[in-house]
């Protein structure tokens, strides 16, 4: 996922080849769609925690992505525990028969866990938790699927195509399994931006209201809104959000507000806040600005967390291999960059709270690791939690 051009070495994507190779305050801004609401008086910090709820001190299930057909990779989707209070993870197997399961997603009743099956012929793969068993595949309709998430409804399972420029739907059914596909769409305009030999899905999300669904676009530097039939799984594009030239959107993740999103663009090394109107899904993407990374670094940030209570924003850096500090403010209008801290591992390619938010977890592709990190209830700082859990290629990590 480096630079986002597509071609190929050994029978690599360049996505995965790139990824496989070996300060002052910032104020980010966005053109709101509407006036900010009007500032409150300031309240005492708030925990940037996802929840409240107590930590459990019994082990908790930590679900590993990987390539499986790279040399060095896993051999399936990695399961391991981790400890709630401390980070520590310990190894527990392996769930084989699952190709490439580059990134992961879990249902809304946690019963099943998804991945994508990241090959030429891209396909989704449904996994019954409790007995460790597969549900079966479904195809994408693309090739190189390397996103997945679940519609809050639990009724529909959303993924991008990465190598072939597309988004597709499938139907849950009410044991978790998947169905025929419902809906794919495929970004033909506008044309590939700057380098782009042609469109690059690589994620597809719903919005916080849930009336959309929105794919970012690293090929077309567009982010493309969808509205989905509720019944039938249908897709219907009603708006598109253009980056400048060559930015290179990858991940976008939502204010807890509903009204604000934050933008990572890969290729240009920026981030940008995004005005959200959730009655037509329209977004509207702001200025470019920094990172965190340090000048003369070539660096593709990945993966944009924000915690519950909307008080602190996270990215991934890769390259830089730091992850970024940011505090959201003006009600989510607004991003100031605080600063960075090293990832203690090499391309941290995604990045995810525990349920608690307590925790932070990256998943470094090219050291192999997975770093844990405490999250600070009331400042955001972030504390390295022990050694980094060595993981084979290492590309996504799900704490459940």
């Amino acid at each position: 996922m480096g630079s986002g051009t597509e071609g190929t070495r050994g029978g690599w994507s360049r996505r995965r080849f790139v990824g496989a190779l070996g300060g002052a305050a910032a104020v980010v801004a966005v053109p709101a769609p509407a006036a900010p609401p009007a500032q409150r008086p300031r309240r005492a910090a708030r925990p940037a925690a996802a929840s409240t709820t107590r930590t459990s001190a019994a082990p908790r299930p930590l679900y590993l992505g990987t390539y499986t057909s790279v040399d060095g990779g896993g051999t399936g989707i990695g399961l391991a525990t981790y400890d709630p209070a401390t980070g520590a993870i310990t190894g527990t197997g392996t769930l084989t028969g699952v190709a490439d399961p580059s990134y992961l997603a879990v249902h809304p009743d946690g019963r099943t866990l998804y991945a994508v099956n990241e090959r030429p012929a891209g396909s989704v793969t449904a996994v019954r938790l409790s007995e460790r068993r597969i549900l079966g595949s479904r195809s994408t309709g693309g090739a190189g699927p390397c996103h997945v998430s679940v519609h809050p409804t639990g009724r529909w399972l959303l993924s991008a195509n990465y190598t072939s420029g597309s988004v597709a739907v499938h139907p849950i059914d009410a044991s978790g399994a998947l169905g025929e596909r419902t809906a794919l769409a495929t970004h033909s305009s506008p044309a590939p931006g700057p380098g782009q030999q042609g469109p690059h899905a690589h994620q597809f999300v719903t919005s916080p209201d849930g009336g959309h669904v929105l794919a970012a676009d690293l090929g077309t530097d567009t982010v493309y809104s969808y509205r989905l039939d509720p019944a039938r799984g249908t897709l219907t594009e009603v708006a598109q959000a253009h980056t400048g030239p060559g930015a290179g959107p990858r991940h976008l993740t939502f204010h807890p507000g509903g009204r604000y999103a934050y933008l990572a663009n890969e290729v240009g090394d920026t981030v940008a806040v995004c005005g959200y109107e959730p009655a037509t899904g329209r977004l509207t993407i702001g200025e470019p600005q920094s990172t965190g990374s340090a000048a003369g670094t070539t660096n593709y940030p990945a993966e944009f967390l924000v915690t519950a209570d909307g008080a602190y924003a996270f990215l991934a850096n890769r390259g830089d291999n730091t992850l970024a500090r940011y505090r959201v403010e003006a009600a989510g209008a607004r991003l100031r960059l605080l600063d960075t801290v090293p990832v203690h591992g090499d391309f941290p390619r995604q990045i995810a709270f525990s349920p608690d938010g307590r925790l932070l977890f990256a998943a470094n592709q090219r050291s192999g690791t997975v770093s844990v990190f405490t999250v600070d209830r009331d400042s955001g700082e972030l504390r390295l939690a022990g050694e980094p859990f060595a993981s084979p290629v290492a590309v996504c990590a799900l704490p459940l």
